[in-house]
């Protein structure tokens, strides 16, 4: 082909090898990003985040992806919850006048004597905090917030995060599992 004007073939046959060449590249260049750089979710830190309330107002749904979970090794299943009734109830027990949570999303169930187990219905949680705030008030502060992972749309930055007080809230590998409360909170 020296010195020859190329043909409509050659020019085709290039151009498809450049092309191969390309997607090839941009393929392994992609598996590499991948790899290098893992899916990232946002997540609260128990031992950081102040019950300031926010999570319930500044997250981008409604109700907020941000829900009470409950750490029930620290739970003391006391017949008085701090958690669970308000400061000064009318009477300990699961009157909706008596409880601390606006939607009804705590559960109270009689185990024995005066032992009651407490669970969070995730569906009415709204991320207020006020069970949380209360159980660490008075309780061991076995009631913390978390972003459910399954309703969070993993906004590029988070609204909460960027009016938490305590910058509670950061990004890790979705692969991490959740920051657990490690200890019952102390007086």
């Amino acid at each position: 082909m020296s010195g020859q004007d190329p043909t409509r073939r050659d020019v085709l046959s290039a151009g498809v090898r450049g092309a191969a060449l390309l997607l090839a590249g941009g393929t392994l260049g992609a598996v590499v990003v991948q790899n290098a750089s893992p899916k990232m979710v946002w997540q609260i830190d128990p031992e950081r985040c102040i019950q300031c309330g926010k999570c319930a107002t500044e997250c981008v749904l409604a109700p907020s992806a941000v829900k009470c979970m409950h750490a029930t090794q620290f739970c003391g299943y006391c017949k008085v919850c701090s958690g669970f009734l308000e400061s000064e109830p009318n009477a300990i027990n699961s009157g909706a006048e008596n409880q601390l949570c606006p939607t009804n999303a705590i559960r109270r169930k009689r185990i024995e004597g005066d032992y009651y187990s407490y669970s969070i219905d995730l569906d009415k949680c709204i991320g207020c905090s006020k069970c949380v705030k209360g159980c660490g008030l008075y309780g061991n502060g076995s009631f913390f917030l978390q972003i459910d992972r399954k309703i969070c749309v993993d906004c590029n930055q988070c609204s909460i995060a960027r009016v938490c007080p305590s910058q509670a809230i950061s990004r890790i590998p979705a692969n991490q599992a959740y920051t657990p409360r490690t200890k019952p909170r102390t007086a």
